[in-house]
This record gives structure tokens, C-alpha cells and sequence, in this order.
């Protein structure tokens, strides 16, 4: 008894029909390409956020090295010193008990832009990310984030 005897409403497959035809082949490989191509701007966002939230931790966190920069040796680091003195001891900071940072590389924001130091007027200091675009200004992940705030 043949196999077709058995079920009588199912048709035999030759050997040249199995697989995929290329019509299904590109139809599957169209749904994919739509479905990347809806996802991807939403996903590059949320890439842009992440970095930008990383940025400010990291900014908080210079920040933090600074105050304690400023705790063992009384005063803030001058702007000819900048963030190298969290690092490398500077030659007039008496009571430095660095290195603050691990090591240079955290001066880097997520962008690979330098963060950059500056002393106010009233006394205090600013640290700042000039953002994605790594230009003064701007809106969204291209904004300037500084800290402390």
C-alpha cells in the first residue's frame, strides 16, 4: 500500500519541490527590511539617551574627584591644572592625596570628547560635556551637560 492510499487528501511532494521558492524568500527578506527599517530610528534614540545619561553620571562623578581634590588640599585645581590634576599631582597643591580618577581615560565623555574644567567666578568649578555634537549649545543628545548642577 502506497503512502498517498493512507491519506488520500494529502498531496505527494516530488523531491524538486522541497525548500523555499525565491518569491517567499524575498517576501520574508521585505518584512524583515520594513521592520528594521520602523525600528531602527526608535532604537538609535534610545542609543542617544543612554550615552547622554551616561555622560551626566560621569560628569557627577569628575565632579565628585574634584570636591574630593578640594577637600584634602583646600582649594579647587586652577584652570592651568584642569582635570590632570585629579590625576598627576600638580606642583603647589600641598595635601593632595590623588590619584582621584583611575586613569585619564574617564576624562573622555561616551562621545570620546574631552570634558572640560572650568573655575567660576564665585569661587566654585563647572564640568562640562559639550554633548554629541561637541559644540557649544544645541538641543536633545546634542546638548551641553555639566555638573555639579
Amino acid at each position: 500500500m502506497q503512502d498517498d492510499d493512507q491519506h488520500p487528501g494529502k498531496l505527494a511532494r516530488r523531491p524538486n519541490d522541497a525548500g523555499y521558492t525565491l518569491t517567499e524568500m524575498l517576501v520574508v527578506i521585505a518584512m524583515i527590511g520594513l521592520i528594521a527599517a520602523v525600528l531602527t530610528p526608535s532604537l538609535m534614540g534610545q542609543l542617544g539617551r543612554a550615552r547622554a545619561k551616561s555622560a551626566q553620571l560621569q560628569l557627577e562623578s569628575v565632579a565628585a574627584a574634584v570636591e574630593m581634590f578640594h577637600a584634602d588640599t583646600g582649594r579647587y585645581p586652577t584652570a592651568a591644572e584642569g582635570l590632570k590634576g585629579l590625576i598627576e599631582e600638580p606642583a603647589e597643591a600641598e595635601g593632595w592625596a590623588g590619584p582621584y580618577l583611575k586613569s585619564a581615560s574617564v576624562l573622555k565623555d561616551p562621545w570620546t570628547g574631552d570634558l572640560l574644567y572650568r573655575p567660576t567666578d564665585d569661587g566654585a568649578f563647572e564640568v562640562v560635556s559639550l554633548g554629541a555634537d561637541r559644540k557649544v549649545g544645541g538641543t536633545g543628545v546634542k546638548r551641553d551637560l555639566a555638573a555639579p548642577q
